[in-house]
């Protein structure tokens, strides 16, 4: 028998539903579940990571492998180790209790055998000599571990830097063990995350993930997008289809930092945590998408943001009179987009977009200036352009590319933080907020706003940060050169009749 159908039939016959309505009554393993230990118990695979939402049963998930590993069920390494890791103690507590939990429902010759200890650790130790054991994300004290079994629960929440070192010391520890690591958790707020890069690894043969994700394109409160993210909610395991609606058409009503928490923990969507300043809500930004694009009429108002060696070069074009709004990005050639990509963290995410036609590679080690700007120009060639918006910073460099260019058009030079920024990034926002951009739905925007933050000066005044946002945010920063332009433009009065010369 397959060892993933050995453990749910030892799930179901030796457990109880722990918690809610249904605690006391036989488990029930559920669907996507059973399909998640398929692919952990496949051949080869040694590291498995499941991304859902809230109450769909993750660390019930954990708990059900845990008890199980210490009692030998499927593996009789001598002096097996669970290791239930967490951000914080609190959190690796909650797994822990599941396990106790289980472990109070076995018979009672197995439980004469069982010592639990909740100081100075947290433990459950089996004959003497297996144990599982819950510890925090600090990796100091970890080193010399060997499990058989790394439960990483809320993986999506982790500090990056600790957690880092916490998922290294118990890896290398794993493999001292031909161990097994299990990662669960809602999404992470960003793709740059560790989390959301692991379910992004298609490469990895010895990697299983499975991410139950709402698409971005459905309401909060569609039926589809919450079956998407809770596959068990019409089971009976978590929040039900009613109560996930009505959270959503409340959080819809509030919007901001309540729809940002509903997407991020029942839609299990990527969205900004709260702990920074969004430049622009996504929800804010999806109402801007649009197939049906309007004309290039009118004066066309471009912003560009140069990048150097290892960032994106952008540009935006906008038409001011229609809203139309078009953005592409450029990285130079060397490396690829692929290899880019993974040293980025974010996966296939460049390759996507250079399929949807927003990104493209120039040059080898940098992106030749003059060459880009031509690009930029000749994607609009014929038409009226009114005003080319740059950051003060590159003055020299773009200003030498638009004279090699012939360009004729009018130069706007403008100062990153709060002496313009302020005043370009309420522009842009007032434009999003007012639906006076229609652009095409763009991986390239969405991704840059996803990471795109602002801080704020001693007055309150926000900014675009670019110090602070790990992204590639260039896009954003284009974007907002040429709208907040674009925005000045529509207010200035028209000329009226013409001017008298002195001879």
């Amino acid at each position: 028998m397959r060892d993933d159908l050995k453990l749910v039939r030892w799930i179901e016959a030796n457990t109880l539903i722990p918690t809610g309505p249904n605690a006391g009554k036989p488990t029930k393993v559920p669907k996507h579940l059973k399909t998640f230990y398929k692919g952990t118990f496949a051949p080869g695979i040694r590291i498995s990571a499941l991304s859902v939402a809230r109450g769909q049963a993750k660390s019930v998930a954990g708990a059900w492998m845990a008890v199980p590993e210490l009692l030998g069920v499927l593996n009789q390494q001598p002096r097996r180790e669970v290791i239930i890791a967490a951000r914080s103690r609190d959190q690796a507590e909650v797994l822990w209790t599941y396990c106790l939990d289980f472990v109070r429902q076995l018979p009672e010759e197995i439980r004469r055998d069982i010592d639990v200890k909740v100081s100075p650790k947290l433990e459950i130790i089996y004959a003497g000599e297996h144990k599982i054991r819950a510890v925090a994300a600090d990796a100091k004290n970890l080193y010399g571990l060997s499990p058989t079994l790394v439960l990483e629960d809320e993986a999506g929440n982790w500090d990056v830097s600790k957690g880092q070192e916490l998922h290294a010391s118990l890896l290398t520890g794993m493999v001292k063990r031909d161990g097994r690591m299990v990662l669960t958790s809602t999404s992470a707020p960003t793709d740059a995350h560790p989390f959301s890069v692991l379910l992004d690894d298609k490469e990895d043969p010895t990697l299983y993930t499975q991410e139950h994700r709402a698409p971005m394109d459905l309401e909060p409160d569609d039926p589809k997008a919450i079956l998407a993210a809770n596959p068990a909610c019409r089971q009976g395991i978590g929040a039900s289809m009613e109560s996930l609606q009505a959270s959503a058409r409340r959080a819809m009503r509030r919007g901001g930092a309540d729809l940002a928490n509903y997407r991020l923990l029942h839609l299990n969507q990527r969205v900004s945590d709260e702990s920074r300043e969004p430049a622009i809500r996504l929800d804010d930004w999806l109402q801007c998408e649009t197939e049906d694009l309007p004309a290039r009429a009118g004066p066309c108002v471009i912003g560009l943001d140069l990048g150097g060696s290892a960032s994106m070069s952008a540009a935006c074009w906008t038409w001011p009179e229609t809203g139309r709004t078009e953005v592409h990005g450029w990285f130079p050639g060397r490396p690829g987009l692929e290899a880019r990509g993974q040293r980025d963290g974010v996966g296939n995410r460049y390759m996507q977009m250079r399929s949807e036609g927003t990104l493209s590679t120039m040059g080898d080690s940098v992106v030749p200036v003059s060459d880009w700007v031509k690009a930029v120009l000749d994607h609009v060639e014929g038409q009226q352009i009114a005003a080319v918006c740059f950051d003060t910073f590159k003055q020299s460099e773009i200003g030498d590319g638009l004279r090699v260019a012939d360009c004729r058009a009018k130069w706007v030079l403008r100062r990153f933080g709060p002496y313009h920024g302020g005043e370009d990034l309420e522009r842009f926002r007032r434009a999003v907020y007012g639906k006076e951009i229609r652009i095409r739905p763009t991986l390239l925007m969405r991704s840059a706003l996803a990471d795109a933050v602002c801080k704020r000066d001693g007055n309150l005044n926000p900014c675009l940060d670019k110090g602070r946002s790990a992204g590639r945010i260039d896009p954003v920063a284009a974007a907002m050169l040429a709208i907040a332009e674009g925005a000045r433009m529509m207010t200035r009065p028209a000329p009226k009749g013409g001017r008298l010369i002195w001879a």
